[in-house]
């Protein structure tokens, strides 16, 4: 049974998904604005965000809110804040590609206590809460892959969009993998490759260059799945948003090949 929170959390994602799946039915027709290189904003982004907030701020007022469309709003209760990617793929999308998801992640002084990953078009929710677990559409529990190769391994990765020093460092860092392992993908939505992560469909990930809405809910879906997600470089994930996700026996090895990159 899902707790309130995770209750409010589900009901919110759910009712912010309606406009999604009729935006996506008729995704020719949705108004797109560019945002920055390869960075798209939609309508549906805008009003999936303010439903989404509309819904959290009702059942928990004084809570704060940062969004990755509207930013950040403080709440009168400074412990506790909701973190949401109201549509962590955007580009998939507004061409139908049905790879993208809601992301709600709640944090309580400094810590993510709860997480949701949520792709209404394949209708598949990932969930997590602190200390109980993590599951896939509230009846499966979630464990991470207990692969200990690098050559078994099917490994997710992102792909930078800014600068030529970002895409020099990737294809260093692509090549330290190449051949040396079972299969490389990118699905152009973070938060999917960490639930993915979580769910054993990825046995690593790893991308640099992400925001608090694109990994506070995998992070801890996939450490209550059994997984661990550190910063590339050893620092705090969530504040450089350069990231690894794997299980516990492959995350050497990925750090290993990504620092020789």
């Amino acid at each position: 049974m899902s707790s309130p929170l995770m209750t409010v959390m589900i009901n919110a994602a759910r009712k912010a998904s309606r406009g999604i799946q009729r935006d996506f039915g008729e995704v020719e027709n949705l108004q797109v604005s560019r945002k920055g290189p390869g960075d798209f904003v939609t309508n549906a982004d805008k009003r999936t965000e303010k439903i989404l907030r509309d819904e959290l701020l009702k059942a928990r007022p004084a809570y704060g809110f940062l969004g990755e469309e509207a930013g950040l709003a403080a709440g009168s209760d400074p412990d506790n804040r909701w973190i949401v990617d109201p549509i962590d793929g955007t580009t998939n999308f507004i061409h139908g590609m049905p790879l993208f998801a809601i992301s709600i992640a709640l944090e309580r002084r400094d810590e993510i206590v709860a997480g949701l990953i949520y792709n209404p078009i394949m209708n598949e929710l990932f969930t997590a809460e602190r200390g109980r677990g993590a599951q896939i559409n509230e009846r499966r529990r979630l464990r991470v892959t207990a692969r200990r190769d690098l050559k078994d391994a099917l490994i997710g990765c992102g792909l930078p969009h800014d600068t030529t020093d970002a895409f020099a460092r990737f294809n260093r860092e692509l090549a330290a993998f190449q051949g040396q392992v079972a299969g490389l993908r990118r699905t152009g939505s973070a938060c999917l490759d960490l639930a993915y992560v979580a769910a054993g469909r990825l046995d690593a990930f790893w991308e640099r260059g992400l925001k608090p809405w694109d990994l506070a809910a995998g992070i801890l879906i996939i450490r209550e799945a059994g997984g661990r997600v550190v910063d590339i470089e050893g620092g705090d994930p969530m504040a450089t948003g350069n990231v690894i996700a794997s299980n516990a026996e492959l995350l050497g090895e990925m750090q290993k090949r990504l620092a020789s990159a």
